[in-house]
């Protein structure tokens, strides 16, 4: 298993790699054309914040066990984050990703549970649009005013770290209030800290959103602003959960392959301490018969 591990983590490190520059990207995009239309009187509904009463949570959980805590630490984030939203008040509904999420929230009475997804052995386009769609039918019908995704964030092949990434509303203030005017977001919100340094990833709290330039002022959109963003919102939902997706297999892997190898040292240790208890009895029982032959030849050299 951890040399099968080892050969799929591969292709997932690839997909999570290749990917994270176009999923910026277009996420950079999408925030300086939000940006531009404030000012004008347009209607976007996967952009408008609105005062939440009811989030909805896609947490996304593997398929199999034996990885270690993989599972239960993305399972233990999503209860965090439930607990926070009924601490505020707030309903909340799940969408569960992934066999051992499913089989979890399937023994919940008290988790609300909008719909279980069977994950797949590789991630597709196809994958993250059946998420995508059910995401963006209960945002735009007003069902609820906030989405989250929950999963593992693959930082290397023995880190991978429980993540909250806000996919909706696409908020330029990043901000989201609940009808009281109390701010909703996690404190470990994901997608309001990342931003990059030098090159690299990095997490800052105090950076609301990426660093980069600004679209000019002067900028004017040949399409109708609305045709623009109608086009680029359904690829921000398909390739953010996509990623969310690749993210969680990587580090699932990843952990079954770390969890594996501890399993195998764990192995060859149990088998050289059982080997030496062996020996040692084996010694003893050995011993114990030649000073009982010893002891009886003595006994009938003295009859005699």
């Amino acid at each position: 298993m951890k040399l099968v591990s080892a050969a799929r983590i591969r292709r997932a490190q690839e997909a999570v790699i290749n990917g994270r520059p176009f999923s910026e990207a277009l996420v950079e995009m999408l925030y300086n054309i939000n940006e531009q239309l404030q000012v004008e009187d347009i209607d976007v509904p996967l952009t408008n914040v609105r005062p939440v009463k009811k989030v909805a949570i896609v947490v996304i959980t593997g398929d199999r066990g034996l990885c270690g805590g993989f599972n239960n630490l993305i399972i233990k984030k999503a209860e965090t984050r439930m607990a926070e939203l009924k601490n505020l008040g707030l309903d909340f509904t799940v969408i569960s990703v992934g066999k051992k999420g499913n089989s979890y929230f399937r023994r919940r009475d008290d988790a609300l549970v909008d719909r279980f997804i069977e994950g797949g052995t590789f991630p597709t386009t196809k994958d993250a649009q059946a998420i995508a769609d059910d995401v963006f039918s209960l945002f735009v019908t007003e069902e609820v005013d906030k989405v989250e995704l929950v999963y593992a964030k693959f930082v290397s092949l023995i880190k991978s770290d429980p993540v909250i990434h806000t996919l909706l509303p696409l908020s330029p203030r990043g901000v989201v209030s609940d009808v009281n005017g109390k701010c909703v977001d996690a404190m470990e919100d994901e997608f309001f800290r990342l931003t990059t340094k030098e090159g690299k990833l990095v997490v800052e709290r105090d950076s609301v959103r990426t660093k980069r330039e600004a679209l000019s002022p002067l900028l004017q959109f040949e399409q109708d602003p609305v045709q623009i963003l109608d086009a680029m919102m359904p690829l921000y939902l398909n390739s953010q959960i996509l990623r969310a997706l690749q993210e969680s297999l990587a580090s699932e892997l990843a952990a079954r392959m770390n969890a594996m190898s501890n399993a195998s040292d764990n192995a060859v240790e149990l088998k050289k301490t059982l080997s030496m208890a062996y020996n040692r009895a084996r010694q003893a029982k050995i011993t114990g018969e030649l000073l009982e032959i010893v002891a009886g030849a003595e006994a009938l050299r003295q009859l005699d």
